[in-house]
């Protein structure tokens, strides 16, 4: 059975779907809007909410940062940022904040010093993003940590799935299948590749979705995905590279209802006539 644990939550087979609400950067750097991000997780029944978390200047050049990008932060890319990392002061408080919540939180670090800074908080995990799925030392770093590890696999080959799975280990891995699009088409969700990393690795898997709409999320479910995780926010029409591709309240709240109830939907495999059935029995079918 391959089965990870991550906080008190055991994830993998035969167990209920863990349900991953990303807030990434959707907080715009503001902090009472992470908050209220958390409290609509909480609302909805997720298990978890995960940030992202960059040591700028490590992880874009200084061309990149020197771009011209106008925000409400300034007019280059390096003042978007900056603007929108959080540092000690804020996630001290997210910290408390999701401790006082019942919920957990963790996130994904795409730097080796961001993997040291989260570490302060004891996480349940770490997550992998797709972008670094190819880093090689950072991989290595976040093992190093001795947590559970989440990788998402999107705009990745099999090679190299494989070889940052080589890294990792099996043991203590969730592996999600991942499209890098935001929002991501129809066609480019291929959910059927959850079988065969399924088949190809012995650890749970999961997916990371980008789509519009419940639809893709939902299959990956009864496809045997183990967790699911998506992108939320207050308003998609908020600015911001991923609120297009995350989900309001409503959705996000009949997301994790109807996921809780695929297990239910899909029953034991059993045909019978259920007792609710034999009035109509009686009323519609013709008398012998």
């Amino acid at each position: 059975m391959r089965v990870v644990k991550i906080g008190n939550r055991l994830v993998g087979d035969e167990q209920p779907c863990f349900v991953v609400a990303e807030i990434g950067i959707n907080h715009n750097g503001s902090l009472k809007m992470a908050k209220a991000l958390i409290d609509m997780a909480v609302e909805c029944g997720c298990d978890a909410v995960k940030f992202q978390k960059r040591t700028v200047d490590v992880v874009y050049s200084p061309e990149e940062l020197a771009r011209e990008r106008k925000s409400v932060f300034g007019n280059t890319n390096g003042d978007l940022k900056r603007g929108l990392e959080f540092g000690e002061k804020e996630y001290s408080e997210i910290d408390r904040y999701c401790k006082e919540n019942g919920i957990m939180w963790f996130a994904s670090c795409w730097d080796e010093a961001s993997v040291d800074f989260i570490d302060k908080y004891n996480p349940p995990c770490y997550k992998v993003a797709s972008a670094s799925l190819t880093d090689d030392k950072l991989l290595k770093h976040i093992k190093s940590k001795g947590k559970p590890v989440l990788l998402s696999t999107g705009m990745s080959t099999m090679e190299e799935i494989e070889h940052a799975v080589s890294i990792l280990g099996e043991d203590e891995l969730i592996i999600y299948h991942c499209t890098s699009t935001y929002p991501s088409n129809s066609d480019e969700q291929n959910l059927n590749v959850i079988k065969t990393l399924k088949e190809k690795f012995n650890c749970p898997i999961g997916f990371s979705g980008h789509e519009r709409g419940l639809a893709p999320s939902l299959i990956a479910v009864v496809l045997g995905a183990a967790s699911i995780e998506r992108h939320i926010t207050l308003d998609r029409t908020n600015w911001g590279s991923d609120q297009a591709a995350s989900l309001e309240k409503n959705g996000l709240y009949h997301l994790v209802r109807d996921i809780r109830n695929v297990p239910v939907f899909l029953g034991d495999g059993k045909k019978c006539v259920y007792e609710r059935e034999k009035p109509v029995i009686e009323k519609l079918r013709r008398v012998k």
